[in-house]
């Protein structure tokens, strides 16, 4: 009887929860509640109806809020922090991971398609009251509103600046790579797609692809800071992950994939053909997914050879 008390206690948690982020979502959504003709506006079309999503938006808002919260909760539980310490790291590692680095793309992309001058801040703002609001609350709810004390003789990401240098330079070009891979070779290949981002036609071969966008070195530029941020949104998950490195990994993985992306399976007016949503949703978790195993396996803890980050103590159970 007694093992069952712990589930027991955290059902009514997880209901509470559940409505929680449901309330924040939809009041982060108002955000950018935006009547049809101004996106038509825009876009310059004479209507801008967009697709049906992957779901109805009922069940859309139900599975966008069970991935979420299937993230943030062991987030939370799993730190190693609490109290005001976890909420003020995990909020602003969030609102960094789930929206202003996606949102830098909707900038670069989008403003001169479907988001104006008045929509732009608003993508910025909609991601505070989830953020912001319902982590804080969820730590409360979920009983790690007391502080603690991180043990002095934590080694994880602990290393000498030199193999920070090296380390953070190969998970940036891992992700440069990961990015530019899915992109050509997934989403690239949606002419429908291509036709969206103002490139109609057949598809370029890879290599002159990249060719031709390496001229204009702004992408790239912006894909590299990207990366920078999301590893200072990861590093203090990492930091503070009390999991062993796989399960502290595949948590990553996931908070780097679905918070971001989830919201594609809805209809969407700012990028209203579900095709493109869809073809988004798959080269954007697969990339970020695996870019995540990757960050944890080689920023976890100090290395100290060749033979030791491959080793069989690379990534210790």
């Amino acid at each position: 009887m007694g093992s069952f008390q712990p589930v027991s206690n955290f059902i009514p948690r997880f209901v509470l929860l559940y409505f929680l982020f449901l309330i924040f979502y939809v009041m982060a959504s108002m955000f950018i509640s935006v009547p049809e003709t101004a996106v038509s506006g825009i876009t310059g079309a004479e209507t801008a109806v967009s697709e049906p999503g992957l779901v109805s938006p009922v069940a859309g808002l139900l599975i966008i809020a069970l991935v979420n919260l299937m993230i943030i909760i062991p987030l939370i539980q799993s730190s190693r922090w609490g109290g005001w310490k976890l909420a003020l790291i995990l909020a602003l590692s969030y609102y960094g991971a789930a929206t202003f680095v996606v949102q830098l793309e909707s900038w670069f992309f989008l403003t001169a398609n479907t988001v104006d001058a008045r929509m732009l801040p608003r993508l910025f703002l909609m991601g505070i009251p989830p953020a912001f609001f319902f982590i804080p609350l969820a730590i409360w709810v979920l009983g790690k509103n007391s502080s603690t004390v991180e043990p002095a003789s934590n080694p994880v990401m602990v290393m000498p600046l030199r193999q920070w240098i090296w380390k953070l330079t190969t998970v940036v070009a891992a992700y440069l790579l990961l990015y530019w891979l899915a992109g050509y070779f997934i989403a690239w290949q949606n002419p429908v797609l291509r036709a969206f981002y103002g490139q109609p036609g057949p598809a370029l071969p890879f290599f002159k692809h990249t060719l031709n966008t390496i001229r204009d070195s702004r992408l790239f530029l912006l894909q590299i800071l990207r990366a920078l941020l999301y590893v200072l949104c990861m590093a203090p998950v990492i930091r503070g992950s009390r999991l062993n490195p796989w399960r502290t990994a595949l948590l990553v993985g996931a908070y780097l994939s679905l918070p971001q992306n989830i919201a594609l399976i809805l209809e969407n007016p700012l990028m209203p053909n579900a095709a493109v949503r869809l073809t988004h949703l798959i080269e954007t978790v697969s990339s970020n997914f695996i870019w995540g195993l990757f960050m944890v396996w080689l920023l976890h803890r100090r290395h100290h050879s060749l033979a030791d980050l491959f080793g069989a103590r690379a990534f210790p159970a």
